[in-house]
């Protein structure tokens, strides 16, 4: 059921994407917005209240919603409920349209316009990046974008689903990364300020949340992609920037695809007070270059070959549990 549920939701989202503004996603603002002003009182107590009305709330709806269909109609429409809430959740054409839109600019030598799309998208100032910066910001903004629309959604799905808890994972993590950046983006509004005690409770929670969908999403690269330098990127980054889901996911990239991602020397793109920085690689020997060669637009298609190749080793491998459930 999981695996149907999956992929009729990426067809389905491939040809019909939920556009801006859609009512699903406008609800469920309205809904974190509602929790921010009853429960954001500036403690902590109260900022994790309020997160979890926000995520909770829905997640177990969700929940709620599925185990009801299921009892009552079967498990065809809980199937169904399933891969309306993932259609909700996942999807590369929330944010791909952005890449693809940079890459054209690329190939037609349209720097300057590849400039503006990268500020708009990101809300940066790239009027002076160089080429092989934009490539370099391209590529770990869609890595990072492709992590949490899609296999970080899928690694919650699959793992809550597998103990009968249908779309809950789903809603719980795409909530969870969408009220860190919304109340972080709130903060610095005049109109509706959020609490600090808010922030820190809705950052904790997200890199609990993420720490094992980062994991698996770098294992999966390392599978698909160069296997020993995507394992050796992780393994050099982890110990020293604890708890940077991010960054382990694009050093592991980085390994995956024999790229330099971050700063020019080989350094890893992470979250620093709130904001992405550039921090050095460590090398074999202090003052050392990397050996990886700098980001090129044609990495872009070996970009998308690695995503799409994760994949489809995603649904191999649900393939493989649904089957050994059927014959178990």
């Amino acid at each position: 059921m999981s695996l149907i549920s999956v992929l009729f939701a990426l067809l389905l989202e491939q040809a019909r994407p939920l556009g801006k503004g859609n009512p699903v996603h406008a609800s469920l603002r309205a809904w974190v917005r509602w929790s921010t002003r009853n429960f954001d009182a500036g403690k902590l107590f109260h900022g994790w209240l309020a997160w979890g009305f926000a995520v909770g709330g829905p997640s177990l709806a969700a929940l709620v919603i599925y185990w009801v269909l299921d009892a009552v109609a079967g498990w065809p429409a809980a199937m169904i409920w399933s891969m309306a809430v993932l259609y909700a959740t996942l999807g590369f054409r929330q944010f791909s349209f952005h890449f693809t839109q940079i890459r054209d600019a690329l190939a037609d030598g349209d720097e300057d316009r590849a400039r503006d799309l990268l500020a708009q998208w990101q809300q940066i100032d790239a009027s002076e990046l160089p080429r092989s910066e934009i490539v370099r910001h391209v590529i770990e903004h869609s890595v990072l974008a492709a992590h949490r629309h899609v296999f970080g959604v899928l690694a919650w799905y699959s793992v809550l689903a597998a103990f009968g808890f249908g779309p809950a994972g789903a809603v719980l993590y795409r909530l969870g990364e969408f009220v860190t950046r919304y109340w972080q983006y709130k903060s610095k509004t005049q109109h509706q300020p959020v609490s600090e005690a808010l922030q820190q409770a809705a950052s904790d929670a997200w890199v609990a949340i993420d720490w094992l969908p980062a994991r698996i999403t770098a294992i999966s690269f390392a599978v698909v992609g160069s296997f020993e330098e995507a394992i050796d990127g992780w393994r050099n980054h982890e110990p020293r920037f604890e708890g940077d889901n991010d960054g382990v996911i694009l050093a592991a990239t980085a390994g995956a695809v024999n790229i330099s991602l971050g700063s020019p020397g080989g350094g890893t793109l992470v979250p620093v007070d709130g904001a992405l920085k550039m921090l050095q690689e460590p090398t074999d020997r202090p003052g050392e270059p990397t050996l990886r060669q700098p980001p090129e637009p044609e990495h872009l298609a070996v970009i998308v070959g690695l995503v799409w190749r994760t994949v489809v080793m995603w649904m191999v491998l649900l393939a493989l549990l649904t089957l050994a459930r059927l014959l178990g």
